[in-house]
Order: C-alpha cells, then sequence, then structure tokens
C-alpha cells in the first residue's frame, strides 16, 4: 500500500476508533498524539489504537515500549505497519 494512502486509513481508522472531534483531513502526519501541543490522547485511547491497529493492520505491539514507540504519530504508525513482515 502507497504511504499516502495508508496514513489516510490510519487517520480515518483514530477518528472512527476514538471518535475524535476533527476530521482525518485535520491530524498531521507529524503531530504528536500524546503529551504537549498534542492531539490529547490518553491511555484509554492508545488501547484502543493497539487493537485497532491489530484488527485493520495485523499490527501486533508487543509491549509498552513497543507502543509508546509505535504510537507517537501518524508517521511512526505507518512505519511500523510498513515493518509487518509479508507472505
Amino acid at each position: 500500500m502507497e504511504q499516502t494512502e495508508l496514513k489516510q486509513r490510519i487517520k480515518v481508522m483514530m477518528v472512527e476508533n476514538l471518535m475524535l472531534k476533527i476530521p482525518p483531513a485535520e491530524i498531521g502526519d507529524d503531530q504528536p498524539l500524546f503529551g504537549p501541543n498534542s492531539l490529547g490522547l490518553d491511555s484509554v485511547d492508545a488501547l484502543q489504537l493497539v487493537v485497532a491497529l491489530d484488527k485493520n493492520f495485523g499490527l501486533k505491539i508487543p509491549d509498552p515500549a513497543a507502543a509508546k514507540k509505535a504510537l507517537e504519530s501518524v508517521n511512526t504508525m505507518a512505519a511500523a505497519i510498513g515493518e509487518i513482515p509479508t507472505g
């Protein structure tokens, strides 16, 4: 899947799964998801994202350290999905 399309699918998934009050187009690829100047997600959102990424993209996140790295932004989620072995 092409990166732009993948990032768009991730944003749509986030808006749908987390019931965000903003359209997917307003989520920046590099925008932090947690912490200051971020989308303002919390730990419950993180858990929902982990489940949604597995369900939608087959991305298995094994531990909190991996989750912290993968869930920084749309770009980091797309990169993590891109690293899934295919076949």
